[in-house]
């Protein structure tokens, strides 16, 4: 490793592992405040959509959580060109600075037993505005680490994901604490908002970082265009929409992780705090896993490895989730979330250095912001709705699995265009 950060161009391995904790430290702040939201789905629920039915609330919290992700490729257009215009670094300060303001919304907001209709209008609110900032986020992130050591794009960029699986950690440690030591009538009344007052504390933290790194190497070494998305839609749509295939699987079975306390709360009968403690083990698995997969992509390619997690999610996760079903308990929960875990991490590691190669540098933040949050928006964001209404129309609790069935098959189509008609491997 230190021979090719040696050889980096324009880049010293301090400047490099510099760049490293500021995107990282400043990404799992950024999904921290989305994750929370997810894991607080059924307490949230009750406080701002008292429909008096559980599972209508319950759909339309998780409804709300969704409509964050229509602004999300609204985000990736306008940060994401910002970033191949101005450059990575002003984007990331941009985007943790919104992302503050709409948690900030969140924190200090009333319930609608206090403020009635404008309760839940000034959550979606926050939430759109959480879901612009975002947008720009994985595009302006992984372009930032992907570019500052090239030769290592796969190693460098899946730092993202594991920045994210320490979000997951972070998010499940709050709600396995929280709901084990408070009251439900605490959780109720301030218990939920903890986890949001510290993303908002550590906010600040993360904006003067990021404020403080240097500019990619890559990015001020190339030559930038006056309009990065009519560039993008002119001449690489077969890139764009291969690129947002592959998401596509990643962000469902991301998604489905964080879905998976709300189905052991409502489906399988465990204490809230026994699903958190399962997730704690996921999010260790792709916090740790994520950078050893990213140098495996290095070495032997990226399509390769994520083929192979997409044909096992493919047959497992049917089998998996009857197992779940017949046998609900912790060992079965924690024993199915660490599977998944090693799955997903295996596939989502090697992503973003995939995706950070499909653009050129002009257009590389524009493209991978809109492919990722594309598929995002259509099938991730609305995932946990989705996948709770497949449970109450069909009647059945391995209901998830199908959505999860249909995302593999999309992005393994995906995957292959990419060998066949790009020449990656």
């Amino acid at each position: 490793m230190s021979d090719t950060l040696a050889a980096a161009p324009m880049a010293s391995r301090n400047h490099v592992w510099r760049a490293v904790v500021a995107t990282s430290i400043g990404n799992a702040l950024e999904w921290f405040d989305l994750v929370v939201y997810g894991f607080f789905a059924v307490t949230i629920a009750k406080l701002f959509f008292p429909a008096g039915n559980d599972t209508v609330s319950l759909l339309l919290s998780l409804g709300t959580f969704g409509v964050s992700f229509f602004m999300r490729p609204l985000g990736a257009i306008v940060i994401g060109a910002y970033a191949d215009r101005a450059g990575r670094k002003a984007a990331l300060t941009l985007s943790i600075l919104l992302m503050m303001i709409g948690t900030a919304i969140i924190v200090v907001l009333p319930t609608y037993e206090t403020i009635g209709i404008a309760a839940p209008l000034m959550l979606v609110l926050a939430r759109l505005m959480q879901g612009f900032s975002a947008g720009g986020e994985f595009g302006s992130a992984t372009a930032f680490l992907a570019e500052h050591v090239p030769q290592r794009r796969g190693f460098f960029a899946s730092w993202q994901v594991s920045s994210q699986g320490l979000t997951t950690v972070l998010a499940a440690v709050f709600g396995t604490v929280l709901t084990g030591a408070l009251t439900h009538e605490q959780m109720l009344s301030w218990g939920w908002r903890v986890p949001f007052v510290f993303g908002l504390m550590l906010g600040p933290i993360a904006y003067y970082i990021r404020s403080h790194v240097d500019e990619s190497p890559e990015f001020l070494a190339a030559e930038t265009t006056a309009s990065p998305l009519r560039d993008t839609f002119a001449g690489q749509k077969t890139r764009l929409l291969i690129a947002i295939g592959i998401v596509v699987l990643g962000t469902v079975a991301t998604y489905l992780v964080l879905f998976m306390p709300t189905y052991g709360v409502k489906q399988l009968g465990l204490p809230a705090s026994v699903s958190f403690s399962a997730v704690v083990l996921s999010g260790l698995i792709q916090m740790i896993g994520a950078p050893v997969v990213g140098h495996l992509s290095d070495r032997i390619g990226r399509t390769g490895i994520m083929l192979a997690a997409a044909v096992l999610m493919l047959v497992l996760i049917y089998p998996a989730f009857v197992w779940l079903v017949s046998a609900p308990s912790a060992g079965t929960l924690i024993a199915v979330l660490v599977a998944m875990g090693i799955l997903v991490t295996s596939y989502f590691a090697a992503l973003p250095g995939l995706l950070s190669e499909i653009f050129p540098v002009a257009t590389r933040t524009t493209g991978m912001s809109l492919a990722y949050n594309i598929a995002v928006t259509l099938f991730g964001g609305f995932g946990p709705f989705i996948i709770a209404w497949l449970i109450k129309e069909t009647g059945q609790k391995v209901a998830p699995s199908f959505y999860m069935i249909f995302a593999a098959l999309v992005s393994l189509v995906a995957l292959v265009a990419a060998r066949r008609l790009l020449g990656f491997k």
